[in-house]
């Protein structure tokens, strides 16, 4: 299924509230855009669950809105991962939107419920060194969010965002090409914070827990990502962790 939308760039961090740190070394950052009113999506859905079991992946729902007028509109949604996936087609320059799609590490993407697409494009995504080469730090002190990203030379400008994330959301859905499932959304996306851009020097951000709001969020990510929120490219360092 496929359609354009706007465009924005999505850099994250994310910790645990009760006092903790860690460093994150993943080999990818999955990224699903994904619809309740895509009939194909929900083996990706499930796939996506699969994922969030490996330490080494940080797998992220991004529930869009441009099939919201086939007769269900999407609970989860959010126009900025619309704007998002439309983003990446520009920077490849493809124009690939559909659902469900992946994008491996800002650069690559994939069918979203094929698994062996998924791994080969992880291997793609690598190929440049500089992918997920860039260990980011993160404590949890107190209500807030301290946020560490180290120097690093031969790396361009990046942007750095907080994202709180369910890392489980359950919808039954009445309408539409999936209308009497009921499926399980694995760390969606709800709540975009930017820290800042991150210049090749040592950075630190910190942000208060409160800041995420009252939607139940008990997840965030964290992404340092090359480009800027028009023009996303490739990931240099994320990490993920729950709040409790």
């Amino acid at each position: 299924m496929v359609r354009d939308c706007l465009a924005c760039a999505i850099v994250v961090a994310c910790t645990s509230v009760s006092i903790s740190s860690a460093g994150a070394e993943p080999r990818a950052v999955i990224e699903l855009f994904t619809s309740q009113g895509c009939s194909s999506c929900p083996p990706a859905d499930k796939l996506l669950g699969q994922f969030v079991s490996d330490p080494s992946l940080i797998p992220i729902s991004l529930p869009i809105d441009y099939w919201d007028y086939l007769g269900w509109k999407d609970t989860l949604a959010d126009p900025r991962n619309s704007a998002r996936q439309r983003a990446y087609s520009h920077m490849r320059g493809d124009r690939e939107v559909y659902t469900p799609q992946v994008v491996v590490n800002g650069t690559v993407h994939a069918l979203g419920n094929d698994k062996d697409a998924i791994e080969a494009a992880i291997a793609s995504s690598r190929k440049s060194g500089m992918t997920l080469s860039l260990p980011v730090s993160l404590k949890v002190a107190d209500g807030r969010v301290l946020v560490s990203v180290p120097g690093g030379e031969g790396r361009s400008f990046a942007e750095v965002w907080i994202c709180g994330l369910f890392k489980a959301a359950t919808v039954a859905i009445a309408r539409g090409e999936n209308r009497g499932k009921t499926i399980t959304y694995h760390n969606v996306a709800r709540h975009w914070i930017k820290l800042g851009t991150w210049t090749g020097k040592d950075e630190t951000w910190n942000v208060p827990i409160r800041d995420f709001g009252d939607e139940g969020i008990d997840e965030a990510a964290v992404m340092v990502q090359s480009g800027t929120v028009d023009k996303p490219s490739a990931v240099y360092g994320a990490a993920v962790a729950t709040f409790h």
